[in-house]
């Protein structure tokens, strides 16, 4: 059976998604989600039923000129079911399309678990819209 997940292994891994988003580092930012996680955008119609389908789209916005500027994560909230944790924050994103720069509040969701390596992988990602 595999080890309880830790708030300091969530924090990291969370963490690591932020940079990795924040620098655009497309690599390290997918690599980071299980092959099969789902994704709820506010800037999208549907669902995304996997980390192919966010990779597709991500290349969509890519050559339609988007590209992050910074990401900055506060207000962290914790909570860890076993080998599983849900991650919740507050974000910031400053993101370029076509010249113009548009920073937009959000919170987002992102669901852990510990993978059959022992590592950590972000299973489920929901952000919305911060309308308050």
């Amino acid at each position: 059976m595999s080890p309880q997940l830790s708030p300091d292994e969530v924090t990291s891994a969370a963490e690591r998604i932020v940079a990795a988003y924040s620098g655009m580092d497309e690599d390290a930012y997918f690599a980071s989600f299980d092959p099969q996680a789902t994704f709820i955008f506010h800037g999208t119609s549907e669902r995304l039923t996997s980390r192919e389908e966010y990779e597709a789209q991500w290349r969509t916005w890519v050559s339609e000129g988007w590209k992050v500027i910074n990401c900055h994560s506060s207000d962290p909230f914790i909570q860890i079911y076993g080998t599983t944790a849900v991650f919740s924050h507050s974000v910031a994103t400053t993101t370029e399309e076509q010249g113009q720069r548009a920073t937009t509040e959000e919170r987002e969701t992102i669901v852990f678990t510990r993978a059959g390596s022992g590592g950590i992988m972000a299973v489920h990602e929901h952000l919305s819209l911060n309308t308050f």
